[in-house]
């Protein structure tokens, strides 16, 4: 089973007196990259959600966003009395000399920078493990997209190696006739400019004897289709993540298929070969979203 990068995970739950949200999104990325919104409460545990995160998701771009609301309670505050008193003298004289009511003073106080300020609010070991829980729901809804996204991907790649198994075999089938073109044209091109006459017969097997076996591609075949049978072991595989792993069998599938094409030396093989070059890239660029 394969599993995408791509996914999004959302949770939201009251932990005592406050209610976090969590958002979660994931894109293709060919390490794990985490981009991270949290609220200043929660900057002391920062080190742990990251850890929490790339454990869990692996790899890919990952955006992850916080919010934290109070849970109908009011956030106490205190006011700083000294440094409303040092404001309160200029304003009073200000107030006098302009003839202003003085009973605006207070409200003006009160507006004022840093006279009233939110009390400290710390977040117990308690309040986080309950943040985890609703962090850990995020991340599993976002894994089981990336599982629903996942059977798109395999069904995709499925479909790309048995065209280009299916390419394999054509090509297989017209090798033995390419060797017999082969030796049909050197023969030809030899009665045609010496003269049959001119050259030795058994001498003249023997070189083509050599020079079709530096063209011969059944070797590669062989290991094209090996690689294309280990390729579909792997997706059967459980593992979570492998992503590499298909990346590697692909380049490994693309060396088998240019040597292939750069050995022909025939037309209708160079036909196929093409047809399976485009099945690759199609197969790569999905590859590139796998977990």
């Amino acid at each position: 089973m394969l599993h995408s990068m791509t996914g999004f995970g959302r949770a939201e739950r009251a932990v005592g007196d406050k209610v976090f949200l969590v958002e979660l999104k994931s894109l293709n990325g060919k390490q794990f990259d985490l981009r991270i919104t949290i609220p200043p409460l929660l900057k002391p545990f920062e080190f742990n959600i990251r850890n929490l995160l790339q454990e869990k998701l692996v790899r890919g771009s990952v955006e992850c966003i916080v919010y934290i609301k109070q849970n109908g309670s009011s956030k106490p505050v205190s006011i700083n009395k000294e440094l409303a008193k040092a404001y309160y003298q200029p304003i009073a004289e200000l107030t006098q000399e302009l003839g202003l009511d003085a009973g605006s003073v207070l409200s003006t106080l009160l507006k004022l920078p840093d006279v009233i300020t939110p009390t400290n609010d710390v977040l117990t070991d308690e309040d986080f493990k309950g943040f985890e829980e609703v962090l850990l729901d995020a991340i599993n809804q976002l894994k089981l997209h990336r599982v629903d996204e996942g059977k798109s991907l395999e069904t995709d790649l499925m479909l790309r190696i048995e065209n280009i198994l299916l390419q394999q075999a054509i090509v297989a089938r017209l090798e033995p006739l390419r060797q017999q073109k082969i030796r049909e044209g050197l023969k030809r091109v030899l009665e045609e400019n010496v003269g049959k006459e001119s050259y030795d017969d058994n001498r003249l097997e023997q070189e083509l004897i050599y020079y079709i076996e530096k063209i011969d591609i059944s070797e590669e075949q062989v290991r094209l289709k090996n690689h294309c049978d280990y390729f579909r072991s792997i997706l059967a595989e459980q593992d979570e993540s492998k992503g590499k792993k298909l990346s590697f069998i692909m380049q490994e599938i693309g060396r088998e298929i240019n040597t292939t094409g750069s050995k022909a030396y025939d037309s209708e093989i160079q036909k196929y070969v093409v047809l399976m070059k485009d099945e690759l890239e199609k197969a790569k660029e999905q590859v590139l979203n796998v977990l």
